[in-house]
């Protein structure tokens, strides 16, 4: 593991993974609009492995709201078929493979281990087959399945942040808004419920899981 470090000098490179359109968004937005109003130097690759043409538009309007304080960044929406991650498993290793290559994140965020989403689960699994000198969070969606668990790491987040993710995700995504669990309440609901775990003194949080983190210090 590489240690996050947060300079005038040197950019954060930050590695976005969504299996699906919307993953990143509902996964982490909050915390990715945080980075980017704090000021820091940030350099993002954003990558969504699933899309058809009309998400894609979808998806890329949203990329834009959420980096729109981002002056470097890189925003990819593949194609690859919905629900089949697993049965085209070589397909998406080659994406990661080419992903290595390319870029050198210093923070990776991307979906839970456990989660029950078949594509998920795999995007999971490869981003550590690929990354293995990286931090590593992993992010949670909600769904039918109800796989949520227990974070063990959380980050804070204003409500005026979290207004912003919403609305954010709410404008962009009409194709989804007919959907039972794709509402405000919802979504204001987990952060509700992560900022109390959180102890927030906002009120309102992000949760990930953090597999592996490595100490380093001076002596």
């Amino acid at each position: 593991m590489i240690p996050l470090s947060l300079s005038e000098r040197e950019p954060l490179r930050l590695l976005c993974l969504g299996a699906h359109c919307d993953d990143i968004e509902i996964g982490c937005g909050g915390t990715i609009l945080k980075l980017a109003a704090a000021g820091h130097k940030i350099e993002v690759h954003w990558v969504v492995f699933s899309s058809d043409e009309e998400r894609k538009q979808e998806a890329l309007r949203s990329a834009e709201a959420f980096l729109g304080d981002v002056n470097t960044k890189k925003v990819t929406v593949l194609g690859l078929r919905d629900g089949f991650f697993p049965y085209i498993g070589a397909d998406l290793k080659e994406r990661f493979e080419q992903l290595k290559a390319e870029f050198s994140p210093d923070l990776i965020l991307t979906h839970y281990r456990h989660d029950l989403h078949q594509d998920h689960r795999l995007v999971s699994e490869l981003t550590w087959n690929a990354f293995r000198n990286h931090l590593i969070l992993e992010y949670e969606i909600p769904k039918y399945d109800g796989d949520f668990g227990a974070p063990n790491l959380f980050v804070p987040l204003d409500e005026s942040i979290c207004r912003r993710k919403i609305d954010a995700i709410l404008d962009a995504y009409q194709s989804q808004s007919g959907k039972h669990w794709f509402s405000r309440d919802l979504f204001s609901a987990i952060l509700r419920l992560r900022g109390m775990e959180a102890n927030a003194c906002s009120g309102y949080a992000e949760g990930f899981y953090c597999r592996k983190a490595v100490l380093r210090m001076e002596v």
